[in-house]
């Protein structure tokens, strides 16, 4: 009878550890984590700009044209050709809607959209103010980066490392054991996130083309969070 017992535990633990990525002899599975902070020095600016006229081809001059005086102001920021995406347009016919009536034509809208990339972040707000100053309609979003984004994201994973190999060796000398070779390693996240903090600061710069008397804008600067988890099978010695 014994012997069947232990013929059947052995069979089910042989089993459940063949449905699982766990070894089969002792171990112990950690997760280190770590986080890191940056302050970001480039902004990516959405932008979009619309015009209604008569015709198609008229709103399609004037976007143009509004494009044009932007792209020819890039300079002034140190932007070049390689930094901007100004390659979308779009034209639709603009409708007028009566009850009863069958609908009428009134003019037609064309639209662009443009992305430009300031390596330069202190010059955003001017930016902003320069852009709006030539007629675009709408900055859509901004994008907030580090240019060492790698350099920052392989550090974070190097310390992601050490604290699953800290927490592993903490807890098997806890239980009077050592830790062993490596059985698995896997790469939960890596990932980056923008969080306002205590040690923020704020940018402002004097605004490029705008009445001295007006107050210079005033932005939260974001911090970006780098962030990594890691899991780790490790053997363990006794």
């Amino acid at each position: 009878m014994k012997l069947f017992t232990c013929a059947v535990l052995l069979t089910l633990s042989t089993c459940s550890f063949a449905n699982t990525s766990l070894p089969g002899n002792r171990h112990i599975s950690v997760t280190g984590n770590a986080e890191m902070t940056a302050m970001p020095d480039i902004a990516v600016v959405h932008l979009s700009v619309e015009s209604n006229q008569a015709t198609s081809l008229d709103a399609k001059r004037e976007v143009d044209e509004r494009v044009n005086n932007l792209l020819d102001g890039l300079d002034d920021f140190g932007v070049d050709e390689d930094n901007v995406s100004a390659s979308n347009i779009s034209t639709e016919v603009r409708y007028a809607y009566n009850r009863g009536e069958r609908d009428k034509i009134e003019g037609y809208i064309a639209r662009r959209t443009l992305k430009v990339t300031l390596n330069n972040i202190d010059k955003l707000n001017a930016f902003m103010d320069f852009a709006l100053s030539v007629k675009i309609d709408a900055i859509r979003n901004i994008e907030l980066k580090s240019s060492d984004e790698k350099k920052l994201q392989a550090e974070v994973n190097a310390l992601a490392v050490n604290n699953a190999k800290n927490k592993g060796k903490s807890l098997a000398n806890a239980f009077g054991a050592e830790l062993g070779r490596i059985y698995s390693i896997n790469a939960n996240s890596n990932q980056s996130h923008h969080r306002y903090g205590a040690n923020n600061e704020l940018y402002a710069v004097s605004a490029r083309m705008a009445d001295s008397s007006a107050k210079q804008g005033r932005y939260l600067q974001e911090n970006i969070v780098f962030s990594a988890s890691i899991s780790v099978v490790f053997d363990l010695e006794l």
